[in-house]
């Protein structure tokens, strides 16, 4: 599998300068969609941008951390591995979102906390480790978008291990679902919501094996709910989905 390098990759089409990224596409992120234009100016001047193919990956997690990346459009998981290279799928990105940024402001010398792999064709921006913990420290409003954003991922996150310890295998299978195609639901679509996932990768988010997802997917698709084609998960009916589990857990 090919790994980019943002800062040395030649044939990639990486910009450098203000004028090369415009504000409306910097409002696309989450941290940056509500910034005052100063501080939006000063997130120009810095930023890197980068188109990535699908498969490529962007960070290892065995390297040191250069900086933080935003995801402008495409999608992106994030794994680890065991010692025997069993790879698990810490969490899904879609655009708006951004990953790396537990990097941040650490006394050490810091590597990345997950390998990044495109999910689909992307643009992916990249801000320098350094550069962006001083405009955090410098711009106060920056630095509350940050934390507002962490604070959300926290939340989700312990959700996913909620799930994960204490779900059966249905009810997790059909909880990651839900929750996955709120993520890829941008349009707010009722049918027809794809998830770039294979079922081993999606059974690795669950927590469970291969197998048992795919008994849950099979009567799934018998009613109707989903259909998986092209190596992608398609939600057919996404009301129904989200009233498959009516108690609250």
């Amino acid at each position: 599998m090919k790994q980019v390098d943002c800062l040395k990759e030649p044939n990639l089409e990486v910009y450098h300068g203000a004028n090369a990224v415009q504000t409306d596409l910097l409002r696309k992120i989450v941290i940056f969609k509500d910034l005052s234009s100063k501080s939006l100016s000063i997130i120009e001047k810095r930023i890197q941008t980068l188109d990535v193919k699908k498969g490529e990956r962007i960070i290892n997690e065995a390297e040191a951390a250069k900086g933080v990346y935003f995801i402008y459009s495409g999608a992106v998981k994030l794994t680890k591995q065991d010692e025997n290279g069993n790879e698990i799928i810490v969490c899904v990105k879609q655009k708006g979102d951004v990953f790396a940024e537990a990097c941040l402001f650490t006394k050490r010398t810091e590597y990345y906390p997950a390998t990044a792999t495109m999910l689909q064709d992307g643009r992916v921006l990249f801000l320098d480790k350094l550069e962006l913990e001083r405009d955090l420290f410098n711009y106060p409003e920056l630095s509350m978008q940050m934390i507002s954003y962490m604070s959300d991922a926290l939340r989700e996150m312990t959700s996913q291990l909620r799930d994960v310890a204490l779900l059966d295998v249905y009810a997790k299978t059909v909880k990651t679902l839900e929750r996955l195609g709120n993520k890829f639901n941008t349009g707010l679509n009722r049918w027809d919501i794809e998830i770039p996932l294979t079922i081993q990768e999606f059974a690795t988010v669950v927590g469970t094996t291969r197998e048992s997802v795919s008994r849950v997917f099979s009567k799934l698709k018998k009613d109707g709910i989903i259909d998986m084609k092209s190596r992608k998960i398609i939600i057919r009916d996404w009301c129904t989905l989200c009233t498959l589990l009516h108690k609250d857990y």
